[in-house]
């Protein structure tokens, strides 16, 4: 497995020189997962998968060419030969038109496949003349497919924005336990320093046996806590490893050089940038939820549809040979069109009780409210989610900053403490517990930096999109 240090000295990309240690930020981190997990790619596949939809809904209107053949020979006599070639085109107002040319001979032919000597071509029309001409199935399937692009993106936004904060809480996750194995570390070596110190006043006379042990005790224990904090440091670099990938097939690990940036100081939100009120306009969730009310007004229009009757009219030009304009002088243009050389007709067709219609628009009319209940819900869960976000940031970073001050005031009581031991007016114990009360409520402090970071990145996820 080839580690993260190892791709930001190759890759230009990232632009950063490496150091005995080097800061790994969430930009860079985020940059790598954008860029190269499967997951991420995965998702820009959903775009792509949109537009073949779209594209074979298009294809109901693609011009299809066709042919048919029958010869029949029996006893030495030609029966009959029969042939048809020719083009239909579907247009996007419901019609479609025919191009065709037939052909027929053969001693035993019916009388209605008798054709001129020549052939005969074809040039006709069949449209609807009430079902069909605002919508119909393969014009509904077209602006389905247009609609479902938008659904897609908002889906792909939505399993990014989920993605993206797995990835981010991971971080954080390292970050803290980075942090942890820092205090502990300086802790234990306080710890050391103290020991040492102790144990030289004792073999000098200055100091009990007691303190010696007592600062033994500690040294044991403050190495007992930072050997569990490199565990869980390692299980921390171990998962945000699962976030970093190079080109889609290698896996990454987190080097032991990288560090995580620093916890800011400063995270609190200005309310001004949180527009719960246009949350409809830019969260997926709520835009997918549009998009479907959108899908759904299209089908309300085909299912209209089916209350009409189905009337269609075809009109077919035929010609003699290749000529579609008979040969008669004492005729006009449109005469010789219209009225000679044609064949037409009409299809309809009613169902007089309508029940399929009505069911079918009663079930799309549920499906409608539903959607507009679900985003009704889903729009008040999200406004209720963004306001208890702003609410638990204000307070962490109250008590982010309470907790600041708490810290400073144990500094002051572990200073007075050590200068009581100094003077032998304290005890090994008092001043330990001094220490450890401070390194506590550092660890908390960390704790409450962490929580304000997650929070800050879990706004942005409620309001619908990482950025």
């Amino acid at each position: 497995m080839r580690t993260i240090l190892f791709l930001l000295l190759a890759i230009p990309v990232f632009g950063q020189s490496i150091d005995s240690t080097q800061t790994f930020s969430l930009e860079t981190y985020l940059t790598w997962v954008r860029a190269f997990h499967p997951v991420m790619l995965e998702a820009a596949l959903w775009q792509k998968k949109s537009e073949a939809q779209l594209l074979k809904a298009k294809g109901n209107f693609d011009p299809k060419g066709f042919g048919a053949y029958e010869d029949k020979s029996f006893d030495q006599k030609n029966y009959f030969r029969v042939g048809e070639a020719g083009l239909k085109i579907p247009t996007w107002w419901g019609a479609d038109v025919k191009v065709a040319y037939l052909w027929s001979n053969g001693a035993f032919l019916n009388n209605a496949a008798t054709l001129p000597q020549n052939g005969q071509a074809v040039f006709g029309i069949d449209l609807p003349l009430i079902q069909g001409i605002v919508i119909d199935e393969r014009r509904t399937q077209v602006e389905q497919a247009r609609l479902l692009r938008g659904v897609n993106e908002m889906e792909q936004r939505a399993v990014v924005n989920d993605f993206l904060l797995e990835a981010i809480e991971s971080y954080w996750d390292w970050a803290n336990k980075y942090q942890l194995v820092q205090i502990y570390g300086t802790s234990l070596e306080l710890a050391e320093d103290r020991f040492r110190v102790i144990k030289e006043s004792f073999l000098q006379g200055d100091k009990p046996a007691i303190d010696t042990l007592e600062s033994l005790i500690q040294l044991q224990n403050r190495q007992l806590q930072l050997n569990q904090a490199a565990v869980e440091l390692q299980n921390a670099v171990l998962q945000i490893s699962n976030f970093l990938w190079y080109e889609n097939t290698t896996p990454l690990e987190v080097s032991p050089q990288l560090q995580p940036e620093e916890l800011s100081q400063n995270l609190l939100v200005n309310v001004e940038d949180v527009a719960i009120a246009t949350i409809q306009e830019t969260h997926p969730d709520l835009l997918m939820l549009a998009l479907k009310q959108q899908q759904l007004k299209v089908k309300e229009k085909l299912k209209r549809e089916q209350f009409k009757p189905q009337l269609r009219v075809n009109y077919n030009f035929l010609g003699n040979g290749l000529n579609l304009l008979p040969e008669n002088p004492d005729a006009s243009t449109v005469q010789n069109l219209f009225v000679e050389n044609y064949k037409w007709g009409l299809n309809f067709d009613y169902p007089l009780f309508l029940r399929k219609a009505r069911g079918d628009m009663q079930l799309l009319r549920i499906e409608q409210l539903e959607t507009t209940y679900k985003m009704q819900n889903k729009t008040l869960q999200i406004s209720n989610k963004i306001n208890s976000m702003l609410q638990l940031l204000r307070t962490n970073y109250e008590q982010m900053n309470t907790q600041r001050a708490v810290i400073a005031n144990y500094e002051k009581l572990l200073d007075a403490e050590n200068e009581k031991f100094r003077i032998g007016e304290s005890s090994i114990f008092l001043l330990n517990n001094r220490e450890q009360k401070l390194i506590d409520a550092q660890i908390k402090l960390i704790k409450l930096q962490i929580n304000l970071h997650k929070l800050r990145w879990k706004l942005e996820w409620t309001q619908g999109e990482i950025r």
